[in-house]
């Protein structure tokens, strides 16, 4: 699917045609050509109309690259990735940028509502674009970073619910979400780490091609970039800490239950003793315990004494 905006708005025609005219215009109105879900017609739109390179359309039909940009005597290819939650699990978009002196060719193989949500806004408000060919490439490349924020907010939320679940209980199942979630962790920080780096090249390297008076603005949405890696950064080491909190709790919870059997196989020593003592089949134990019927209330008495002993002890020590 095809969707074309300049600095007038969405242009109903996609057609060949069409995206020939406004490409020639492109120094005049801006040209911004989005392609979801590229066929092979748009393949031959891309390699025949726009001359663009052989190896830039098998990147695209390929996909599974890493964030990086490829210089070329009229153009950059970039590829940037954007974080989406699909069935409580974090999946990284890919994102295929052309960037042109005046114009601005996206492609990817899923929905991006951070490009749509921005046609519609530049189709509803021209405006937005301030006349400038090259703010709608700022624009595009702005909404695609900006859209990594709502999920580090919302990964964040389920770190901090995580935690407090770890210290109400230790399960094995918090466990298992603590290895998930520094999984996805650790791959948001390699391709946020990349992509970084690729767009501070691209400011220094590529987008001097169009952008020589909008650098502040990229230098804003670098800032973002940087402020999205230093928070996913922070985050693995919350989950280390997570972690440590788990091996703790769970340690403490065996210590726990190790101190109450000790104290009770310690309460049951004396008792052993004395049951032992008096059970053996010695003439004069047994005549002791049979003739007089008071001595089996000592008996008993003598071993409750010892356990209340015990437990004061235990008590008056901390143990218990």
């Amino acid at each position: 699917m095809r969707t074309l905006i300049t600095t007038a708005g969405r242009q109903e025609s996609t057609a060949t045609d069409a995206i020939v005219r406004c490409f020639n215009e492109a120094h005049e109105l801006g040209f911004w050509l989005d392609i979801e879900a590229p066929d092979e017609a748009d393949f031959h739109l891309l390699e025949q109309t726009f001359k663009f390179h052989a190896l830039t359309i098998e990147d695209i039909r390929h996909q599974d690259q890493r964030p990086k940009v490829d210089e070329y005597s009229e153009y950059n290819f970039t590829v940037l990735f954007v974080a989406q939650w699909q069935e409580e699990e974090i999946v990284l978009r890919e994102h295929h940028l052309y960037v042109g002196s005046h114009y601005l060719i996206t492609v990817h193989n899923e929905p991006s509502s951070q490009l749509t949500d921005l046609q519609d806004r530049i189709h509803k408000s021209p405006e937005l674009t301030h006349g400038k060919p090259a703010f709608i490439t700022y624009l595009a490349i702005d909404a695609l970073v900006d859209a990594n924020f709502p999920v580090l907010d919302k990964l964040d939320d389920l770190v901090d619910q995580l935690e407090d679940d770890i210290l109400q209980k230790a399960s094995p199942k918090a466990l298992g979400r603590i290895y998930n979630l520094k999984h996805t962790v650790t791959e948001l920080r390699i391709f946020l780490g990349a992509q970084r780096d690729v767009f501070q090249r691209l400011i220094t390297h590529g987008i001097h091609l169009q952008q020589e008076d909008l650098t502040l603005y990229y230098r804003d949405v670098y800032d973002h970039i940087v402020r999205q890696y230093e928070t996913v950064d922070s985050l693995r080491d919350l989950l280390s800490s997570a972690m440590d909190v788990y091996l703790s709790t769970v340690s403490n919870r065996v210590n726990e239950t190790t101190k109450a059997l000790t104290v009770i196989a310690s309460l049951f020593l004396p008792l052993s003793f004395l049951t032992g003592f008096y059970g053996m089949n010695f003439v004069y134990l047994t005549q002791v315990l049979e003739t007089p019927y008071w001595a089996f209330a000592v008996g008993v008495a003598t071993m409750l004494i010892a356990t209340a002993i015990q437990l004061w002890l235990f008590r008056r020590r901390g143990w218990i």
